[in-house]
């Protein structure tokens, strides 16, 4: 019998659900909000939930994600992601090895790997990942990074010689996201510049046009259509 196939990453806006980013607001309410924007990507970033909260919390955004039919990560925790019924996992430089990860989660989990440069994507290839977040490409104050700020002009050059897709993080946000787009990320992952605004849901809708726009523009230099 054939093992599941995991779902492949959307192309796009990839939104963060971070419980230090406004914390004021609960995160199944910053989830619900960003879905009716039309997010198709949350990652679940919880550093400061205790435990047994952040289970439930897990599984509340889960199954919100899964009702609108959007994939849903679980930041560093395995654990909270198979309990949970999470879509996959993302982990990156202190977190657990992306092989282990691969392990418990089976064949029909995502993983994503953070990655500083084309050296690493390779690297969480063959421990089997399927994507990759490259970064910081702009400067970030969400969350303290011991690696340089990479720029559009290199963070392209690396995405070219990436054998995954590749997701930018790191500073993305309206302004600067269609720039992302054309320099050939496959997403960019937001967080501030999300969950700050006052309407979560139309800087959801904004951000992805801008995207989308950016995209298009890599596609028609290439002679695509």
């Amino acid at each position: 019998m054939n093992a599941p196939l995991r779902p492949s990453l959307p192309r796009g806006l990839y939104v963060l659900c971070d419980d230090t980013v406004r914390p004021g607001l609960p995160l199944g309410e910053k989830t619900a909000r960003m879905l009716a924007g039309g997010a198709r990507v949350v990652q679940l970033r919880m550093k400061r939930t205790p435990l047994r909260e952040a289970l439930a919390a897990a599984r509340e955004v889960v199954a919100a994600c899964r009702r609108a039919g959007a994939v849903c990560l679980v930041n560093d925790r395995v654990d909270l992601a198979l309990l949970s019924g999470a879509h996959g996992v993302h982990v990156g430089d202190e977190d657990l090895p992306p092989e282990a990860a691969r392990e418990l989660l089976g064949p029909e989990g995502l993983v994503g790997v953070t990655v500083r440069d084309a050296a690493g994507a390779r690297a969480a290839k063959a421990a089997g990942a399927d994507y990759v977040g490259l970064g910081p490409v702009f400067g970030t104050t969400t969350k303290q990074v011991a690696a340089p700020v990479l720029g559009l002009e290199r963070f392209g050059a690396v995405v070219r010689e990436c054998p995954l897709p590749v997701v930018g993080i790191g500073g993305v946000k309206l302004e600067n996201i269609a720039e992302l787009a054309a320099a050939g990320a496959h997403g960019g992952a937001v967080a501030s510049d999300v969950l700050l605004a006052e309407d979560l849901a139309e800087r959801v809708r904004r951000l992805s046009a801008a995207f989308d726009r950016g995209a298009r523009g890599t596609s028609l230099a290439s002679g695509d259509v």
